[in-house]
């Protein structure tokens, strides 16, 4: 990043150049399945944002579905209607709460690793001497990190339903007196494929967005280990702002128009 630029004109140059990055990281895609390197890279990657950070969603989601239930269903103890927890729970964690959590703990974990990782690299010189080799730094290091992260967000997002509506539904048998079975019947009844697939939706688009954001703020890292950590900070911010602009134009597009 430029620090000679208007502050107000560097957002709009770090949102086109993180646009012309995953345009760039995007049509790279071919590269992942013709060269050994690059597939063992992609590989590495999918295991990065998948498998590594699988325990850490588990445990979120499984206590925000808890929390769901249980706030939701002191409400609902009023009417007798408790039961209908696994409605709140379902949809919440189907078009909201899923996806977003998700994009969270990647911004946080995945994220800022990347941006660590490449920022290193930056101010290292590792980018130049990949430059004098005739290697893409974009193709190279962006392309597995971008694909990986969108093809595994969507997983993650439909993992963390899942464990969601399991934590309510211990909260449901165990402190509201819901039986299970009519817990899940319940789920089951509201949920909608709708509401599946626009959580896939939006969870993609929150993988491409966290993973540009990380590879531009790291590849144009510079200023030494004090740069490495302003990126690290500046990829986390702008993550967590696009996460909540990004999940309501998409909510707004699907559910905000009248029927």
């Amino acid at each position: 990043m430029d620090t000679n630029r208007p502050p107000l004109l560097q957002p709009i140059l770090d949102l086109g150049q993180g646009t012309l990055l995953v345009l760039k990281a995007v049509a790279g895609a071919p590269r992942l399945l013709t060269h050994r390197d690059s597939r063992r890279a992609f590989a590495d990657q999918l295991y990065l944002c998948g498998i590594s950070t699988l325990p850490v969603l588990t445990v979120t989601a499984i206590f925000m579905g808890m929390i769901l239930a249980l706030e939701t269903g002191i409400e609902l103890q009023r009417w007798s209607q408790e039961e209908y927890i696994a409605s709140a729970v379902m949809v919440s964690m189907l078009r909201e709460m899923g996806p977003f959590l998700s994009a969270l703990v990647m911004a946080a974990c995945v994220g800022s690793s990347i941006a660590a990782q490449l920022g290193t690299m930056a101010v290292n010189e590792e980018l130049s001497a990949l430059e004098l080799m005739s290697i893409d730094p974009i193709g190279y290091l962006a392309t597995p990190r971008i694909w990986a992260m969108a093809l595994m967000m969507p997983l993650l997002s439909f993992c963390a339903c899942m464990f969601g509506l399991l934590g309510g539904a211990a909260v449901g048998t165990t402190q509201l007196n819901v039986d299970w079975r009519l817990y899940f019947q319940v789920a089951l009844h509201w949920a909608e494929l709708k509401d599946l697939w626009v959580g896939l939706f939006k969870a993609f688009c929150f993988g491409i967005v966290i993973s540009g954001v990380a590879c531009h703020f790291g590849l144009a890292t510079t200023g030494g280990a004090t740069g490495v950590g302003k990126a690290t900070r500046h990829c986390v911010i702008v993550s967590f702002l696009l996460i909540l602009v990004t999940g309501y134009i998409i909510t707004r597009c699907f559910y905000g128009f009248a029927r």
